[in-house]
């Protein structure tokens, strides 16, 4: 079993955070602010943080940020948020981050995080050469179906590559473009993976099959290419 340090404002979420890891057999240190969690994890080389990004002294961001230049990042960190958008889900990932997840966080998506984290190699923040930036991520946690409540940002999923693939993308260009890129990547990569069934397509990636076809059509997805004869 794992130590984890929870970071957040809030008591209720980390009280909610402490108990139901500790159910699972882990040791759990909290903190409230960028302070404490800088003193916990100095004192305790934690394996694993779950740090929120709006605190009131320093962000997670930040925190994150400083961390990394420091060369402290010898743990993986998930960033959680209630307001989160794709660009704070890039900017954390770039800057370190294993896993981005939506508050509220539910058990099943926390717990998956968690386990995914912990069984890989700790990210470190690095520079991406010109133009481009890189994304690790692992492909159980990133393709697990959404759920009401909590999700990991699409942004953040695996590309057609392997489990754990790397994929370079220009970040030199409109934000809708940069971001069409990264979910037509998302979608092909699933329809690969189910064989070019839109059912399951549909059912992994949370969307009716209606708006899943017409999300398809205007990324300019080649349905017929991972078709490989599923007429699902």
């Amino acid at each position: 079993m794992a130590t984890i340090l929870v970071v957040d404002d809030e008591l209720g979420i980390r009280g909610l955070l402490s108990d139901i890891l500790s159910d699972e057999g882990h040791t759990v240190e909290l903190a409230e602010n960028a302070a404490e969690a800088r003193t916990v994890r100095d004192r305790m080389r934690p394996d694993l943080v779950l740090l929120d990004i709006w605190m009131p002294d320093v962000d997670g961001i930040t925190l994150l940020k400083e961390w990394g230049a420091a060369g402290l990042l010898s743990m993986p960190v998930i960033m959680m948020s209630g307001h989160g958008t794709i660009d704070t889900a890039v900017e954390a990932t770039k800057f370190g981050a294993s896993a981005f997840l939506e508050k509220p966080v539910t058990l099943q998506k926390l717990l998956r995080a968690v386990e995914q984290s912990l069984a890989k190699p700790a990210p470190r923040a690095a520079p991406a050469p010109p133009g481009a930036t890189i994304y690790r991520m692992d492909a159980a946690l990133a393709n697990d179906a959404p759920m009401p409540g909590a999700r990991v940002m699409p942004m953040l999923a695996p590309l057609p590559l392997g489990p754990q693939a790397e994929q370079s993308f220009d970040l030199d260009r409109p934000l809708r473009e940069a971001r069409d890129s990264f979910e037509k990547s998302y979608f092909e990569f699933h329809l690969a993976k189910e064989n070019g069934s839109m059912t399951r397509v549909a059912e992994k990636t949370g969307l009716e099959r209606t708006h899943l076809y017409r999300k398809l059509k205007q990324l300019g997805v080649d349905l017929t290419r991972n078709k490989r004869g599923n007429a699902a």
